[in-house]
């Protein structure tokens, strides 16, 4: 199914560029070329690597043979993956942001109904070319990227790096582009000065996007930032298809085209749709199945907005009072001097099944001055006990802060909480 799509999109705009690396510019026809002939791996299933056209080259063989593919970051080890089922067109790692990774398998319907969801939902335009900038394996760039490409023919400039200066040449001679990107690229891109002026649709996912940085981009370059939440397991969620710049952090945007959401009894946010993956492997889980994702993010619907709370995973327990991390990290990314920051409990050494509340803060503003802060909007027990104060908070390959890294490293550290 996926690469009959293919197929069609290529004979259609055969002699169109689709592809420009810093080297080459590959045309509709030429990638298609290049899948047919193209060799697939032995035991049936391709390992797409890197951010350029020898992913792409490789993605196509495994469709063209009705294999499975299973992008990887450069560098990443290949997975032991076998026996998948026969209907199983790609297998998506998750994060692993909260601790633990796994696989999970998708169909080409469920693959095409999430690139489909997105195009309508954000409006992509082949006249407003991807210029890419993360990575091609996430499953945000995948299906913001590599399939709009080759299911709905939007053409694709790839960078060898996301650096401000690359990003600025790779874009300077299209009057009209879309880049989707992840915050922490965002705030370089836009301390550098170089947002290609180009820039006619800007989305922001991968990581919550902060309210001042939005709001700066916005009132010194007229250019909305548009939130962006998707998951591994389903897809496109919400976007923020609004002109102009959110009044609260919390708010994810309204639900893509088909998909549809609800309030689990739980608290925690629901996905039904087409684009649902098909389960996790090689053990199943009750939170994936039949076009459901039961997610752990703990969410709030006000008539089509979706308000994110935290995650249930994250919650702090302070003295069995429940606190979402996200709900502190709020309030301290307002304050003028806070760059990025992250929050998380880490075990009390002298209370069992307890949480001390610790934060991770990029800020030239001392302890004291940012405490006070948040005692203005926050109830004291809410206040970090402990700050670790950092040049910058590392994130993953996949652009995401991790808290289970976090923890374990404070952990560890004992001169860190004291």
């Amino acid at each position: 199914m996926l690469y009959e799509r293919w197929s069609e999109i290529a004979k259609t705009h055969s002699a169109e560029w689709a592809l420009r690396e810093p080297a080459r510019t590959w045309t509709f026809g030429e990638l298609w070329e290049a899948g047919e002939v193209r060799a697939t791996e032995c035991n049936g299933v391709a390992f797409p690597q890197g951010n350029g056209a020898e992913f792409i080259v490789s993605l196509l063989a495994a469709w063209r043979e009705k294999g499975a593919a299973c992008p990887l970051e450069g560098g990443q080890a290949r997975p032991d993956i076998a026996a998948l089922p026969d209907n199983c067109a790609h297998v998506k790692i998750t994060s692993g942001t909260g601790g633990h990774a796994r696989h999970i398998l998708f169909t080409g319907n469920q693959l095409a109904a999430d690139a489909d969801n997105i195009v309508e939902t954000m409006g992509l335009r082949a006249d407003w070319p991807n210029l890419g900038i993360i990575s091609l394996a996430h499953s945000y760039g995948f299906s913001n990227l590599v399939l709009p490409l080759l299911l709905h023919g939007i053409p694709l400039v790839l960078t060898t790096a996301p650096l401000p200066e690359m990003v600025r040449q790779a874009a300077k001679e299209y009057a009209s582009i879309t880049i989707a990107a992840v915050p922490a690229i965002w705030r370089a891109l836009h301390s550098a000065d170089a947002i290609p002026p180009g820039t006619r649709l800007a989305i922001s996912a991968g990581a919550p996007l902060p309210l001042e940085l939005e709001l700066e981009v916005f009132r010194t370059r007229g250019l909305k930032l548009h939130n962006f939440l998707g998951s591994t397991e389903c897809g496109g969620i919400a976007y923020d298809a609004t002109a102009t710049p959110r009044a609260d952090a919390a708010l994810a945007g309204t639900p893509l085209r088909n998909v549809g959401l609800s309030v689990h009894e739980s608290g925690c946010l629901t996905i039904q749709g087409r684009a649902v993956g098909e389960t996790y492997w090689p053990e199943p889980l009750e939170s994936l199945r039949n076009g459901t994702f039961q997610t752990s993010d703990l969410a709030e619907l006000k008539g089509e907005e979706v308000y994110l709370r935290g995650r249930m995973g994250d919650q702090i327990n302070v003295a069995g009072r429940k606190l979402s991390p996200e709900a502190v990290e709020r309030v301290l990314l307002a304050h003028p001097e806070v760059r990025e920051c992250l929050v998380l409990g880490v075990p009390s050494r002298n209370a069992e099944r307890m949480d001390t509340i610790v934060a991770v803060v990029v800020s030239q503003a001392p302890e004291a001055e940012l405490k006070e802060f948040l005692l203005a909007s926050l109830p004291a027990w809410q206040v970090p006990r402990f700050w670790k104060f950092v040049p910058a908070i590392a994130l993953n390959s996949r652009g995401k802060p991790s808290r289970a890294d976090w923890r374990q490293r404070l952990v560890a550290d004992d001169s860190a909480l004291r």
